[in-house]
């Protein structure tokens, strides 16, 4: 039985591991198909304009730049992907974390795609799934292999959290977050 402590660190893994695969997936289709890789300095522009009260942007683009902003767009997106890797243990159960299923994990990584299409893209101005962009389809359908790269991405990162992650280091952590050990 994994502790609450436990299953924290393995979504954590799940992840930074499944946005991270989601990013090479980029990569590849950058270099192999010419398809841009979405600027994670949009989304940090974006979220800075927020304590201002601004939630809504004719073009992101156009929007004034914000200090800082491409750090924070990176730290968004792999946050962003802890919280769905935390859907996914959640939508799939804790066996995801013993034996993860691979239909689950596209599921949920497809189903994320929900959040781009129906929150992001229309708050940055570019539409409800991408129909102010001059080609919406083109859009779509990079949003969707994005997003199916990070279900696959979840079902690796699972697979290798319940077979390869060693668990005395995941304990020895855990010791140490608890107070039984000493500090790094």
């Amino acid at each position: 039985m994994l502790t609450p402590a436990q299953i924290i660190l393995r979504v954590i893994f799940i992840g930074l591991g499944a946005t991270a695969i989601m990013d090479v997936w980029a990569v590849i289709a950058e270099a192999a198909f010419e398809i841009p890789q979405s600027n994670f300095a949009m989304v940090g522009r974006w979220l800075g304009h927020m304590p201002q009260g601004n939630f809504n942007h004719d073009s992101i683009r156009a929007a004034a730049p914000v200090a800082g902003e491409g750090p924070l767009g990176w730290v968004a997106h792999y946050l962003v992907g802890m919280i769905f890797a935390a859907l996914y243990v959640t939508v799939g159960g804790q066996r995801q974390l013993s034996r993860p299923q691979l239909l689950i994990a596209l599921s949920v990584g497809v189903a994320t795609i929900v959040f781009p299409f129906f929150l992001m893209q229309p708050a940055m101005g570019a539409g409800v799934m991408a129909s102010n962009r001059p080609d919406p389809t083109s859009a779509q359908l990079k949003s969707l292999m994005s997003h199916f790269s990070f279900g696959v991405g979840l079902y690796f990162a699972a697979w290798i959290q319940a077979n390869i992650m060693p668990s005395s280091i995941e304990t020895a952590i855990v010791a140490v977050n608890d107070g039984e050990g000493g500090a790094f």
